[in-house]
């Protein structure tokens, strides 16, 4: 390791980095505009000078590497005024419009311009002008005050995978573009405003709503899909108005997908604020007490085999056991949490984990990715694999719909007939996996959402056996969920009971007149039309399908509006924390659950959040380590042997924008789905 000296103090630092990481570790403020972290090194700003002995002149400390002896300067006079200088330069061209610009508060350049620039200007010229582009619903482009720092270049580029921003002209003329006017087709495309550090590119739909100092600033959870990417979630009042990606290394990095950023605007249209029961054909609000005992006689009034529950891909922890509580009490048997029927084995914990966790994404050398579209399944764990493709080593294939991932694979073929020639060694990447170090396979829903889910599941099981796909200190067996609350179900036990019935079942019985009440905690993703007669209780805090084909509804609250824990894909848990109360009537789930309980005569033994996590803790050791990832070290035999049906896999979303009751609210959503799934051109103006 080379030893340097900074601003006097010599210290070692790790080989291969640059001066300017050396700077922050020895604790020297360094600034810059052009240079990240995650992106590769462009130099292009300048505004990282510093001296270096034996340097006839400052050097940009981004783009220098490390070396033994060197001794490096950032706070001499010659560095104060080369900064000055690029500061003054940089501000030549750039508008004066602070008061009216979106990154008012949060602005690089404002705080540098600040630190080191001058309190006048020399120039008095006219300033360039750039025209604004139009790049989608999402991004609002001012593109004058663009400073060339090209982030959003390197991000698109080099993360997202979708190479449509680059650079046109050149010196005073260079201009960030996309070449042809278009729509930036990438569901990652928010991260570029989070990058931006002036006000080029900023939140369209967020445009003049609020400035950062006027937020409340509450650290959660994203519940958009089973990743568990850490967010801040910014309120003002009782409106959530804005979320944003919280650093962490072991799940999101530091990005969120456009619908965890975006749908957000979701949360304050179509919501469910008092409970409603149906007289009359029509239902009609009522009072939480006619509602509950309404509720507690439905269920009390039938046999426990004729009443099932299904519990929703954004119920958290908390509802999903006091609910499971409640029908444990009454002896019911016929629960479920897997909306769309994945065929998922619920005594094996490795039939339903990411068990490689997703950090371990970038030390697999080979990747088979079975009936997965994580593009749109997870388009930040996505990235990483796209990570992990560029940096070298690594063999992608695919078995499933053909599609733009982002990075080059190898496609295999379209359906479980492939797979089982991959298993039989038929098929040469059967080779590839077994002489690989780590090999993963990433077994999305597309393959385990349909009649022969175990079948297909237990093939996986067959392949990953014979290849070696799980091995001391590896486990390369991957399921990737869709449904943030569907893993934290799982390990509930909120599955069905001896001789219960599954999601399908209850739909079918209920359409057959088998089951008479049916309990949906937050279940919109079923076919409802199929309940029959069946007397529906809906819980959730949206007017959606569920809510809609329900006799009796009880308004909850979203995930926003709640301190609830969610279980990622690696069997983590996590806490969402409340940043906005929930409207009108509306209460926490568990709480509603709680109650019922008492009308029901028979209390469940919780009356606060934490006696219940006390409860969650002794159900599943999962629930008593926060933020650890829980990932099954072994694989057992998962699935069910059996014929496979030779049909092709299809994707489970065939709407990235619109999947639950949120985004299908989000009015931002709507015209993301008008763009980007009809096709239709972006409109053009201030907001989205």
């Amino acid at each position: 390791m080379p030893k340097v000296t900074i601003d006097g103090e010599t210290i070692e630092v790790p080989a291969g980095i640059t001066v300017l990481q050396a700077c922050e570790i020895a604790g020297a403020e360094v600034p810059r505009f052009c240079y990240h972290e995650r992106l590769s090194v462009a130099g292009n700003c300048r505004m990282c000078l510093v001296e270096m002995e034996k340097s006839p002149k400052p050097v940009a400390s981004c783009a220098m590497p490390v070396a033994e002896g060197q001794v490096i300067k950032t706070d001499t006079p010659l560095v104060k005024k080369a900064r000055n200088g690029v500061m003054e330069f940089l501000l030549i061209n750039h508008p004066l419009d602070c008061p009216i610009c979106d990154q008012g508060g949060e602005c690089d350049l404002q705080d540098q311009a600040m630190s080191y620039g001058k309190d006048s200007s020399r120039y008095h010229e006219n300033k360039r002008a750039v025209a604004d582009k139009e790049i989608g619903p999402l991004v609002k482009t001012t593109m004058t005050r663009c400073i060339h720092c090209t982030r959003c270049i390197r991000f698109s580029t080099e993360v997202a995978g979708n190479e449509e921003l680059g650079a046109v002209f050149r010196g005073e003329h260079m201009e960030v573009d996309t070449y042809v006017e278009k729509a930036l087709t990438s569901e990652l495309s928010g991260n570029i405003v989070d990058l931006c550090p002036v006000g080029a590119l900023t939140s369209k739909p967020y445009a003049f709503t609020a400035r950062p100092w006027e937020l409340r600033k509450t650290e959660s959870i994203d519940v958009f899909d089973a990743l568990g990417a850490s967010i801040r979630v910014d309120a003002r009042g009782g409106e959530v108005l804005l979320v944003l990606p919280r650093l962490n290394e072991e799940t999101n990095e530091e990005w969120i997908g456009d619908k965890s950023r975006h749908a957000v605007d979701g949360l304050k249209r179509q919501r469910l604020d008092r409970p409603y029961l149906r007289k009359d054909g029509k239902l009609q609000p009522v009072s939480w007490a006619e509602a509950l005992t309404a509720a507690a006689a439905k269920l009390k009034g039938v046999p426990a085999s004729r009443i099932g529950a299904i519990a929703g891909d954004l119920a958290d922890a908390e509802s999903v056991a006091a609910l499971k509580d409640i029908l444990a009490g009454l002896g019911v048997a016929n629960l479920d949490c897997r909306q769309d029927g994945a065929k998922i084995d619920p005594a094996n914990r490795a039939s339903w984990l990411f068990n490689s966790t997703v950090q371990g994404i970038e030390d697999a050398d080979a990747i088979l990715l079975i009936g997965a579209n994580p593009r749109w399944e997870s388009p930040v764990l996505n990235a990483r694999i796209r990570k992990r493709y560029r940096a070298g080593g690594v063999k992608i294939a695919a078995i499933g719909p053909q599609l733009d991932l982002r990075y080059k694979y190898e496609y295999l073929g379209a359906g479980p007939t492939t797979l089982a020639d991959v298993a039989s060694g038929k098929n040469a990447f059967f080779e590839t996996l077994k002489n690989a170090q780590k090999p993963m396979l990433i077994i999305g829903m597309g393959a385990l959402a349909r009649a022969d889910g175990a079948a297909v599941l237990a093939l996986a099981g067959e392949l990953a056996a014979k290849a070696g796909v799980v091995k001391d200190g590896w486990n390369g067996f991957n399921v990737l969920n869709t449904a943030a609350g569907r893993v934290g179900a799982l390990e509930l036990g909120f599955v069905p009971g001896t001789n219960g019935r599954d999601v399908a079942g209850i739909v079918d019985g209920a359409g057959k007149g088998e089951i008479d009440v049916v309990y949906l905690l937050g279940a919109d993703e079923i076919d409802t039309s199929k309940l029959g007669k069946a007397f529906v209780i809906y819980q959730g805090h949206h007017g959606d399908k569920g809510a809609h084909r329900a006799d009796l509804v009880l308004p909850g609250a979203a995930y926003t509006e709640k301190n609830a824990t969610y279980v990622n894909v690696e069997g983590r848990a996590q806490h969402a924390r409340i940043a906005v109360f929930p409207p009108g009537e509306a209460k926490e789930d568990w709480k509603i659950l709680r109650a019922l309980s008492d009308a029901l005569s028979a209390k469940l033994p919780y009356d606060t959040l934490s006696q219940l996590r006390a409860r969650l803790a002794k159900a599943s050791p999962v629930f008593a380590e926060i933020e650890t990832a829980h990932p099954a070290a072994t694989l057992g035999a998962p699935g069910k042997a059996g014929n496979v049906d030779p049909a092709a896999f299809v994707s489970p979303i065939d709407n990235y924008y619109m999947t639950d009751p949120i985004s299908r609210a989000s009015a931002t959503m709507a015209e993301c789905t008008r763009v980007y799934v009809k096709g239709e051109a972006p409109r053009t103006g201030t907001h989205g």
